[in-house]
């Protein structure tokens, strides 16, 4: 009996959908194994490039889960799958609108109840805690979270504070100011071997037990955690949410006295994040010797359930 595997996601870039395929491409060949796409459509399309007020104005309704709807899954709800593959982007450290909307859904209730789940994520190099505001959802839905990817770009944190507002603002994804600042995004070939993880699901997922809820991912080195950032990602998602809470009570997204203050708030936001960002990050390394076994630990909580080892061993590595 055949093995069947839904792949939810939502891209603005294409990026996402480039390491959806790769994921995907293994399985494909494989006759056990039927694969199902359902690209998420909101009912009103969000731009891209973004206008620069306009995608601020989105934060506040991310950061307190309050999306825009999305359309009805092109997919039948009602026929059970074996694997769930959740791919989102991140925004201001949050699951990106259109898959929180999934996430909130009847839709999801029954496709992800009792269901083993793997996330994907494509992101800048932040996205602690956007996975635990799905991992909630997972379990308020009673889904099985067996595993977890997440693809940064592989830049430094500098450069791509810079890089990043570019292609979102503008959609061009550089490299900028001739080659100074690199290209946007994760490198191809990161997408490329992205494949490494379908294979790894198509050659354990035909012969896999139903309630099996261990990992498919593990040694392939699906995750990396930075430490330094742990502390800056706190920090800032508190912030999100006393400016966010402060702008919901402003009035709707667009109108005039929010934007105003919402122009106050990315003032602050770039000063937080020149300031208390590589601040958090320093005290962070001076305090490691101390904190060794702290930080060991945050590191198996976050890089849970599929780990950070890596061990090249499939056949096309």
């Amino acid at each position: 009996m055949k093995k069947r595997v839904l792949i939810i996601y939502y891209s603005q870039s294409g990026q996402l959908t480039d390491v959806v395929r790769s994921i995907a491409e293994p399985m494909r060949p494989v006759d056990d194994i039927e694969l199902v796409f359902e690209c998420l459509k909101p009912t009103q399309a969000y731009p891209f490039p973004w206008p620069f007020l306009s995608f601020f104005d989105l934060f506040p309704e991310t950061v307190y889960d309050d999306p825009r709807p999305i359309e009805p899954l092109s997919c039948q709800t009602d026929q059970p799958f074996d694997l769930v593959i959740l791919a989102y982007q991140v925004w201001f450290l949050s699951p990106a609108q259109p898959m929180t909307a999934f996430l909130q859904s009847p839709a999801a209730e029954q496709l992800l109840r009792g269901t083993a789940v793997t996330t994907v994520i494509a992101c800048r190099n932040m996205w602690l805690m956007a996975q635990e505001k799905v991992k909630q959802h997972l379990t308020r839905l009673g889904a099985r979270l067996i595993d977890n990817v997440a693809l940064t770009d592989p830049a430094h944190s500098a450069a791509t504070f810079v890089s990043t507002p570019l292609w979102v603002l503008t959609g061009k994804k550089g490299p900028f100011l001739n080659g100074l600042i690199p290209a946007a995004g994760i490198s191809a070939e990161d997408i490329s071997k992205a494949a490494r993880f379908g294979q790894a699901i198509a050659q354990q997922l035909p012969n896999r037990a139903t309630e099996d809820n261990s990992p498919m991912l593990q040694n392939l080195g699906s995750v990396s955690i930075n430490e330094r950032l742990i502390a800056s990602e706190t920090i800032a998602l508190r912030s999100f949410r006393i400016w966010g809470g402060l702008l919901r009570a402003l009035g709707k997204p667009g109108t005039l006295l929010r934007r105003i203050v919402l122009v106050a708030y990315v003032i602050f936001l770039i000063t937080l994040i020149l300031t208390v960002v590589p601040i958090t990050a320093v005290i962070k390394r001076l305090l490691a010797p101390l904190m060794q076994k702290r930080i060991a630990a945050q590191r198996r909580y976050f890089s849970a359930p599929s780990g950070e080892s890596m061990n090249m061993d499939l056949n096309n590595e």
